[in-house]
């Protein structure tokens, strides 16, 4: 590693670490430490929401999943705006109007404790995912850059952005986001000039071999066809999982209430959709130059071969290109735009993980929905930041055996753990007949489906579903929601309890 991208990386770190210092003293309180006494802006919340989609599964395993295939899962990104739409129409006023930090303890109200219990542990389970692959991802770009050790790399990265975020709460986790976000699509901007300026038949040629390959293709669109990644598999998939992320996720929740007004939280919405459908689209730009390119000096692919293996090859193309063919300090800002996308993300994790366990956990469990004391709050609120650093670290420790691609692995994780929280969420917000039965019986129909779905590895063939893996919280979500429609018609009665569909919010 050239000295001067190691002074470019070194200085960006300790300018996040001193971020979340100087912040330190504005999270001193819950409040603080989880929304920011609401009083930021829509304009940092939004720079904050894209930062947040750019991880290191964006920058990393986005130009791997582009070098080895095509556009195919640029699709999930044009999902993103119709998702905006609906969210910022209902789902921040339903948030901004219950005035709960909490993501799901409205969900308590609607149909008993075993709900929102159920709801935080799915969410718990996806952060440990999240945290996990985004550490791997930028974990593998920094070995092949620097030559150094992986797990080493994760023990560090854990360490460190659990620090900031230990240190500055959501305020640290906003702004230091919002930072990183146009570090990280500077540096995208600079893979894409050096890739066309590099290459050997220069900027026509690139893109010609690339289309040749067929590297622009989104894919197949057989309607018909859900066992393969068509773009109607691709469209349903991100249509699903980015209302799962507006509509129930602790993460985007705990902005809605972190903007000082309820348009700030929509602008903010609309503020990270429409930067990072054009970003993410750079970024498969990147995977296919990156292809044209190698293709010209297959001598290259040998190396990365040779260092990565086949294990984590398409995810290693985009680090060797920065190590080998970046000039001295650039190379380090593209390091540091690594670094920015996955702190930028398990920050986020860390933060809501924390926020949760107080509300959900401790507070319902532990004290049983009593006040607790603000001094207890933030020693819940710091231990739980630490004890889930731990675990999102061991857990990238252990993803470092796995033979498949970052956003393959996160796809999946996050399909299996999220399918069974959007379908519970829209039946107790859509069908006001809906109780406390037919919700659970949805629930558990639902999860025996995405068990069933998500152990397609491990049964034999002829147990298989007949649907792509991306389509397990399709299925989940549709089997809780409907299953709970059809036994709240069947039952009749009267409309459930609970707060109405839609307060006003403020």
């Amino acid at each position: 590693m050239r000295a001067a991208d190691l002074v470019v990386l070194l200085a960006y770190i300790g300018a996040v670490v001193g971020v979340g210092l100087w912040l330190s003293k504005r999270s001193k309180t819950s409040d603080g430490f989880m929304k920011a006494a609401g009083r930021l802006p829509g304009w940092v919340v939004g720079l904050s929401l894209f930062g947040t989609y750019l991880s290191s599964n964006t920058f990393i395993g986005v130009p791997g999943k582009a070098y080895g295939g095509n556009w195919n899962a640029f699709v999930f990104s044009l999902s993103i705006p119709f998702a905006v739409l609906i969210a910022a129409r209902y789902f921040v006023a339903f948030y901004r109007g219950t005035g709960q930090i909490s993501a799901y303890e409205h969900l308590e109200r609607r149909f008993g404790v075993w709900a929102r219990l159920y709801a935080a542990a799915c969410y718990l389970l996806t952060q440990v995912a999240r945290t996990a692959t985004i550490m791997l991802g930028v974990a593998i770009g920094l070995q092949q850059v620097t030559g150094w050790d992986l797990a080493s790399i994760i023990l560090v990265a854990g360490v460190l952005v659990t620090l900031y975020t230990l240190l500055g709460g959501i305020e640290a986790v906003i702004w230091t986001d919002a930072v990183q976000s146009v570090v990280l699509t500077l540096g995208a901007v600079f893979v894409v000039a050096a890739l066309l300026v590099q290459h050997p038949e220069g900027a026509p040629g690139a893109f010609a071999a690339a289309a040749e390959a067929g590297k622009f293709s989104l894919g197949s669109w057989d309607p018909t066809d859900l066992v393969n990644s068509t773009v109607w598999v691709v469209l349903v998939y991100g249509l699903f999982i980015n209302l799962t992320n507006f509509g129930i996720d602790q993460n985007y929740i705990q902005r809605y209430h972190a903007a000082e007004s309820a348009s700030a939280a929509r602008r903010s919405l609309w503020v990270g959709a429409l930067l990072y459908v054009p970003v993410s689209l750079l970024f498969f730009l990147i995977g296919a130059l990156l292809f044209s390119y190698y293709e010209a000096v297959p001598d290259e692919v040998a190396a990365i071969r040779a260092m990565a293996g086949e294990r984590t090859f398409g995810d290693s193309v985009l680090p060797h290109f920065m190590a080998n063919h970046l000039p001295p300090g650039v190379g380090g800002l593209i390091l540091a735009a690594l670094a920015a996308a996955a702190m930028s993300s398990v920050d986020t994790s860390l933060n809501s993980s924390a926020t949760v366990t107080l509300k959900d956990l401790w507070g319902r469990l532990l004290r049983r929905g009593a006040e607790v004391g603000e001094a207890e709050a933030m020693r819940v609120l710091r231990v739980a930041t630490v004890g889930w650093g731990i675990i999102g670290t061991a857990t990238a420790l252990l993803l470092t055996g796995d033979a498949k691609s970052v956003l393959d692995i996160w796809w999946k994780l996050s399909g299996m753990f999220a399918g069974g929280m959007l379908g519970l969420f829209l039946l107790g917000l859509i069908v006001r007949r809906a109780g406390n039965a037919a919700a659970a019986t949805g629930v558990l129909l639902g999860v025996v489906v995405i068990a069933w779905l998500g152990a397609r590895d491990w049964l034999p063939e002829r147990l298989h579903a007949p649907l792509h893996a991306n389509l397990t919280i399709v299925a989940g979500t549709l089997t809780i929601f409907l299953v709970g429609l059809g036994l709240s018609r069947l039952g009749g009665g009267a409309p459930a309890p609970g707060e109405s569909r839609y307060p006003n919010a403020n």
